[in-house]
């Protein structure tokens, strides 16, 4: 019975007990549930299923398949290394809200329907905001108030679209959306959002860097991967998604390379690398979207090793701006060497991003699609300027700050070891990732197994990919000047929505407050007021009338009827007279 709950409920219901639990035990098993989750997706088959009634619906928290298995494994293991990595926290609240993140990430990989999806979807929104609201800096509670507007904003998108489906349909069903309509092209902007998709990108840069040390290590896996994943199932081969990959993996490198903080750059560069991921899904082809799948497998152990490396300075030193740090490298050797390792698979032959960029620039090949394809591999080494050399360069080979600072404690250094060995291990061994991916047939035919097979078969990609990396080498340390960064604020598309919005307010004001005054002169100074005028004075006028022809033009009467009506003396018998005389007529009519 157990094996059969959805994996997304053992994290949330030890997200529910973590409080109550012996401090000893509390971090034990937060690093030991991965694990045990990690063997209940092993063992679900495809035919498994899990309902759950919810306002008449019922509700699919579980759906089995090499896509979501894919998933769910290397949510597991990031989750696994990350937890040993915060091993030394010693207050729960942290584990508690990154176990209700990773849970409700593994309920959208897992949900069945849309409204499943959507459940998890706003949970994942809350776990990973208190993360953000839970760093130590200046700005984490705005960076965490924003990501929840932002997320809101999405979540809201979402639904309506969501709603819109339903209504048109009937259905609920996630599965591939053949169709433009309104409501898939909300639940596409919905996904996009979370993606970090141009223009929607820069809450991610903000409100990571801005989190703790463990929680900016659990942020860069769960967010934007899940919106992959939810991108490969149900909107692969729309083209649009092409030209938004693209212009992800130029705008992510473009921020990155003028980007002072240590953290912020490697932000800019999960931007860049979802990118990839994103023109892969809008390809379409099985080849691709397994390269899609593989990518984000890999870039979640690389990218978490990078933040692991950068929270352990972070950590050790307090510092987290590239012209504040540099020569660590005698100081944090091991730090050092398991970061250049994740520098290095982000790209590199032997590494587990070279196996996994290799099926999308393969697929964008067979695709005949020339102009992704130069966008895509000129990307990848600018990528590896950035954050592979930029990063550990500044950091450990820079000029010496005089910083203090000594290893990284021994549970962060052995989490780095763990995410180095899985990117070696990858990339010497493909055929391991590749069992796991969905249409892995697809993906064995094109590329041969083994480990020398594959580098040999597909020896001209490892010898343009290697120029490509010395190049890159070579361009960093001929411009390295241009590299050294100072203390400066990038203009972001923050400020189109600050100067938007403050341009937007201005024309409301304008606009609508002008509309009120104008209304308030025309219609309440001067109508009501010769509304009211005309109903003071009505009753002396309709009395005047009717007494006129007995006084003729008598002023002084007529003065009297005035100051009479005016004074009530007749305000109440002359409409009792009119409502009598009305009665009378009506009677009259039904009578005769």
């Amino acid at each position: 019975m157990m094996l059969s709950l959805p994996p997304a409920f053992y994290f949330i219901f030890a997200a529910i007990i973590l409080p109550f639990l012996p401090k000893r035990l509390r971090n034990i098993i937060v690093v030991g549930l991965p694990l045990g989750v990690f063997y209940v997706i092993s063992q679900l088959s495809d035919s498994l299923t899990f309902t759950l009634p919810f306002l008449n619906i019922d509700l699919s928290l579980l759906r089995i398949d090499k896509l979501s298995k894919a998933f769910g494994y290397i949510f597991c293991l990031s989750s696994f290394a990350a937890f040993v990595f915060g091993y030394h926290i010693k207050k729960p609240y942290e584990f508690m809200a990154a176990l209700l993140y990773i849970g409700s990430a593994l309920g959208v990989v897992f949900a069945g329907d849309l409204l499943s999806l959507y459940l998890f979807w706003e949970v994942m929104a809350i776990g990973s905001a208190v993360l953000i609201f839970m760093g130590t800096g200046k700005h984490a509670s705005k960076a965490g108030y924003r990501y929840l507007l932002v997320h809101i904003f999405g979540g809201l998108v979402l639904l309506a679209g969501i709603i819109l489906y339903a209504v048109q349909t009937g259905s609920l069903a996630f599965n591939g959306f053949e169709t433009v309509t309104m409501a898939t092209s909300l639940i596409l902007v919905g996904f996009l959002i979370n993606a970090a998709a141009v223009p929607f990108s820069t809450w991610l840069p903000d409100a990571y860097p801005e989190s703790t040390v463990m929680g900016g290590v659990i942020l860069s896996a769960y967010t934007s991967k899940t919106a992959v994943y939810t991108l490969i199932r149900g909107f692969a081969g729309w083209e649009i998604l092409i030209a938004i990959g693209c212009l992800m993996a130029i705008y992510g490198i473009i921020y990155a390379l003028l980007e002072n903080d240590i953290r912020r750059v490697l932000a800019y560069s999960i931007v860049n690398q979802v990118g990839f991921m994103v023109c892969a899904v809008g390809i379409g082809s099985k080849l691709a979207l397994a390269g899609a799948v593989a990518h984000a497998f890999c870039h979640i152990i690389y990218k978490g090793l990078l933040w692991m490396s950068a929270g352990a300075v972070i950590h050790q030193t307090g510092k987290h701006r590239f012209t504040d740090l540099g020569g660590l490298y005698k100081a944090m050797p091991f730090t050092l060497l398991f970061g250049f390792i994740g520098a290095l698979a982000i790209a590199a032959p032997f590494t587990s991003g070279f196996v996994s960029k290799t099926l999308i620039i393969i697929a964008t090949e067979k695709a005949h699609l020339f102009v992704p394809w130069l966008i895509l591999e000129g990307t990848s080494a600018a990528v590896f300027i950035i954050a592979g050399i930029k990063f550990p360069y500044f950091i450990f080979f820079g000029e010496n700050k005089s910083v203090k600072s000594k290893e990284a404690p021994k549970t962060m250094l052995i989490a780095m070891g763990i995410l180095a060995s899985l990117c070696i291990y990858i990339g010497c061994f493909p055929k391991k990732l590749y069992d796991l991916l969905p249409y892995s047939d697809i993906v064995l035919k094109t590329l041969p197994s083994q480990f020398y097979e594959i580098y040999i078969h597909h020896f001209s990609h490892v010898v343009v990919r290697m120029q490509l990396l010395f190049f890159s080498i070579l361009l960093f340390f001929l411009f390295l000047p241009l590299f050294k960064k100072t203390n400066t604020l990038s203009l972001d598309f923050d400020w189109v929505y600050r100067k938007g919005g403050r341009f937007l307010y201005g024309c409301l004001d304008k606009t609508l407050n002008g509309l009120n005054s104008f209304i308030d002169h025309l219609v309440v100074k001067k109508g009501v007021k010769t509304c009211a005028d005309f109903s003071q004075q009505a009753p002396a006028i309709l009395t005047w009338a009717v007494l006129k022809p007995l006084y003729l033009d008598n002023e002084k009467a007529k003065e009297i009827v005035y100051k009479r009506v005016k004074n009530n003396h007749l305000s109440v018998s002359l409409p009792a007279l009119a409502f009598l005389a009305m009665l009378t007529y009506f009677i009259y009519h039904q009578l005769f």
